[in-house]
């Protein structure tokens, strides 16, 4: 008993919620040195539009949307990968960037025979979705970017906008070796961190899903700051739904804000009240409820009647 791990109990816990939800795992060497893992749909039903979710930086896929697979199951033939150095991912070339990641996810949904998606990415996922929506444009229907701080430039970490003063800084609370840091990313990620969580625990998820591949996922880290402007971040065309959460630390709403003006009429920001960065684990049924009203609707973002200037949804 003593090897006993509460983390990877709960990763078990996630394969069969995934595939109790209709998913099945599949792995794919593309050939090159990268290896894709994916969650796919047990039956492709054509008559379903397909959705990807793709994952920020953390544990895997799994953890990250586990809340959502089942709920958009009867809707959509939900596709969800475990980008380059989470899960079962992995690549031996060095590239590092999110276009790299963006390719190599379009590779394996064409190698599953899908060539038309919707898009939905999360934080470091939706660098990830933007960028398969401007290298793919006739691929990708409509995307929604949740807390994807795209619009980030250089400039705003020495000014001052967010938390942390230097991409190491960033690095060592993103990828937390010790409790300390588990608690100042739960601190900054959560609008209500939750408090008391033993120091085991934290030990354990460190040490089951923090440790592999580190140093690349550094290195991805410091791919996605290096020289970035928003006068260099192509414009995409596709209807896209920004969703923030109104306290969001990692990202802070300024760059939803930011990113509605670079897109202009093809873009309209909802902002999530009570709620951080974490939104998909504070706020799952009120992100889900956006996800189902954007991508089901026919009509374009700015029809939906959702607004940006101070408008707060529950």
């Amino acid at each position: 008993m003593a090897n006993l791990s509460l983390t990877a109990m709960l990763n078990r816990c996630f394969r069969y919620s995934f595939s109790k939800a209709g998913l099945r795992s599949s792995t794919m060497d593309l050939g090159d040195g990268t290896v894709m893992h994916i969650w796919v749909p047990k039956v492709h039903i054509k008559s379903k539009p397909t959705l990807i979710l793709i994952h920020g930086i953390g544990a895997n896929a799994m953890w990250q949307w586990n809340d959502f697979v089942s709920p958009l199951m009867s809707r959509f033939n939900v596709y969800v990968p475990d980008l380059l150095f989470f899960g079962d991912s992995y690549t031996s070339r060095p590239e590092r960037s999110e276009q790299f990641q963006a390719q190599c996810v379009m590779r394996v949904m064409e190698a599953h025979g899908v060539t038309v998606m919707n898009v939905v990415g999360i934080s470091y996922g939706g660098f990830v979705g933007y960028s398969l929506a401007a290298q793919f444009k006739e691929r990708v229907e409509k995307l929604v970017l949740c807390c994807a701080g795209v619009c980030l430039e250089d400039k705003d970490m020495e000014e001052g906008m967010l938390q942390v003063k230097s991409v190491d800084e960033a690095v060592s609370i993103l990828l937390p070796q010790t409790p300390q840091k588990m608690r100042e990313l739960m601190k900054i990620s959560f609008y209500k961190p939750r408090k008391g969580v033993p120091t085991c625990f934290l030990n354990d998820f460190i040490r089951e899903m923090c440790s592999e591949h580190l140093q690349e996922r550094k290195e991805l880290i410091q791919a996605l700051h290096k020289d970035r402007k928003v006068s260099n971040l192509p414009k995409i065309t596709q209807p896209t739904l920004l969703i923030w959460g109104e306290h969001d630390q990692i990202f802070p709403l300024e760059l939803g804000h930011r990113l509605e003006r670079h897109l202009g009429d093809n873009a309209k920001l909802v902002m999530i009240k009570n709620a951080g960065h974490a939104i998909n684990v504070e706020k799952p049924k009120v992100l889900l409820k956006h996800f189902k009203y954007f991508l089901i609707d026919t009509f374009r973002p700015m029809e939906l009647g959702i607004h940006s200037n101070g408008c707060k949804t529950d």
